[in-house]
């Protein structure tokens, strides 16, 4: 099913051989690139997106440097699912990344009676053969990549996706006499929803009153500190964006550095977080662009200026491989939104919800900036469903407590129906909030039809597996029985004299793999891309790895 996207690869080692596209003048010229990662934000909590409550200096002064682009949207509305396609270039749903999670058994699972439930099996995601993690392509070429914080791309992390993935790593873990251009990927974890219920003791800054209350809350003091709550972890954010932004300011690579902020998805809140509305979808998106990379990235918009261009996360791998001046591999479906590559504006973004901890819901969506198409495919389940770990916030306690005591307004107590539509439809121009469901409205026929439409051609172009059953669906990812695949040791074919170094060529017999070399265990594995000079008296260590699979176990080769 999803092995479809294979194609035939005679050489897959040399995949992940970069193909240079465009340059600038010279290697050392190309930009370095950060991507800022926040957990749980959604745009109208900023105030570079037009809030007057916001306290967020640091990313208004980024948005005043660079590009707010203001129709920017995530796959899903959970964190696994998006960051998995962040670094995969590949729709969730076409490998088995949809759900969350599925490499590990979340708390929120070991707390459920239900045997169905606990049976939900564990499994990594598996991308097709032709994929690779995409900082093999930038560490293949010459980029030094780091990671610091949060990984959980719903398979273990290869070897080969960094030089350094810690807490703390940043481009200044490159070694002092190395001058590398760097890729780094900074996550920040205080605006997770979470952080609503973990600091709910601190006293607050913003204040409750100020803040507004959406109108599928009913608007009580305990709602309005959550909310306040959110808005100040949001500015603790901003703090810890400034010290990055810092950091390269002290380090004199303001200038030579492309950076992106964006959230991993839409607001931490309930009805927000885990859902297909765009206060779960719709995310911040900054990109700031140096005056000297601006013609590189084929950026038009002035300083300060806004983009309503349609981005989706899938186009983020092609849009950093085009910046890198790296070709954009044939087996990903987004299109690069800057550099030598940029392609034609998208007409649609899509995004899917599936399981969520023991909550299944399998629901597509597809907008065209203004209007937004949902497809419910088990309507006979409610909106709201049981979700512990969400249930841990007071605001979502709140919900329940005037629900159970029929004290919600028919817009609020929509959320706990019995059933929802098969099909939505909303004008998220004159209705922000998603509440005025237009799929019965004969006006709007035509538009329902061409979403309905998109929606349908999208899921069958990239075998969307979420119907599958997930003990089903393992078997699939791991056949025949659903047990993790091995990756096979590479192998050493040596051309070595009797004096100086030997040039060594590594092989591995399973299909889509990476190898990764080092002559040192103190330092990363280096990407294999053709052969190694091992001098004499070295050890030279390596290892198989592919995205789903388990490693190869580490061998050795000395001259």
């Amino acid at each position: 099913m999803f092995r479809s996207l294979a194609v035939a690869a005679a050489a897959l080692l040399l995949a992940v051989a970069p193909a240079r596209a465009q340059q600038p003048a010279s290697p050392n010229d190309r930009p370095n690139i950060v991507w800022i990662i926040a957990e749980d934000v959604s745009p109208f909590y900023l105030g570079a997106y037009g809030s007057d409550v916001a306290r967020t200096p640091n990313i208004d002064r980024l948005a005043e440097e660079g590009v707010r682009f203001t129709n920017a949207y995530a796959l899903n509305g959970a964190c696994a699912p998006n960051r998995s396609a962040l670094v995969t270039g590949l729709y969730p749903t076409s490998y088995g990344a949809m759900h969350m999670r599925t490499s590990r058994r979340t708390a929120a699972l070991e707390s459920i009676d239900d045997p169905e439930l606990r049976a939900i099996p564990t499994y990594e995601a598996v991308p097709p053969p032709e994929a690779r993690f995409v900082t093999e392509y930038l560490r293949a070429d010459g980029y030094f990549a780091t990671n610091d914080g949060k990984t959980d791309y719903q398979f273990k992390t290869p070897a080969t996706a960094y030089d350094r993935s810690r807490d703390g790593a940043d481009w200044r873990n490159q070694p002092e006499d190395a001058d590398n251009p760097f890729f780094s990927v900074v996550n920040h974890f205080v605006s997770h929803e979470s952080m609503v219920w973990r600091l709910s003791e601190t006293p607050l800054q913003t204040d409750p009153g100020r803040v507004e209350v959406p109108p599928y809350y009913p608007d009580t003091p305990t709602v309005r500190n959550d909310i306040a709550q959110n808005y100040d972890n949001i500015a603790r954010l901003d703090t810890l964006v400034g010290e990055v932004m810092g950091r390269l300011r002290d380090d004199g690579l303001l200038d030579e550095t492309i950076v992106f902020f964006f959230g991993d998805h839409g607001s931490g809140l309930p009805r927000m977080k885990r859902s297909v509305y765009d206060s779960g979808l719709r995310v911040p998106l900054i990109v700031r662009v140096p005056e000297q990379y601006r013609d590189w990235a084929g950026l038009d918009a002035t300083p300060g200026a806004a983009s309503d261009r349609l981005v989706s996360f899938i186009d983020f791998a092609p849009t950093l491989l085009s910046i890198a001046g790296l070709e954009v591999p044939d087996y990903m479906p987004g299109r690069a939104f800057l550099g030598p590559q940029q392609g034609p504006e998208r007409s649609y973004a899509f995004a899917a919800r599936d399981r969520m901890d023991p909550a299944r819901h399998t629901r597509r969506a597809v907008t065209d900036g203004r209007f937004k198409y949902i497809r419910n495919y088990q309507p006979d389940t409610s909106f709201y469903q049981f979700i512990p770990y969400r249930n841990r916030m007071a605001l979502m306690q709140e919900i329940l407590r005037y629900h159970e005591e029929g004290r919600l307004d028919s817009t609020q107590a929509f959320y706990f129906r019995d059933t929802m539509p098969r099909q939505e439809l909303y004008d998220t121009k004159t209705d922000p909030h998603e509440i005025n469901n237009l799929a019965d409205n004969p006006r709007y026929t035509d538009k329902l039809t061409e979403l309905r439409r998109a929606e349908q051609r999208w899921r069958a172009r990239t075998d969307d597996m979420g119907l599958i059953p997930e003990p089903v669906l393992k078997n699939i990812l791991w056949p025949p029985r659903g047990e993790q695949p091995v990756v096979e040791p590479p192998s050493f074919q040596a051309d070595a004299g009797s004096e100086g170094p030997a040039t060594v060529r590594l092989e591995t017999s399973t299909r889509g793999a990476s190898i990764g070399y080092r002559t040192s265990a103190r330092q990363p594995w280096q990407v294999y891309t053709g052969p190694v000079d091992v001098a004499p008296g070295d050890t030279l260590r390596a290892k198989a790895v592919r995205m789903g699979y388990q490693d190869s176990k580490a061998v050795r080769w000395m001259r």
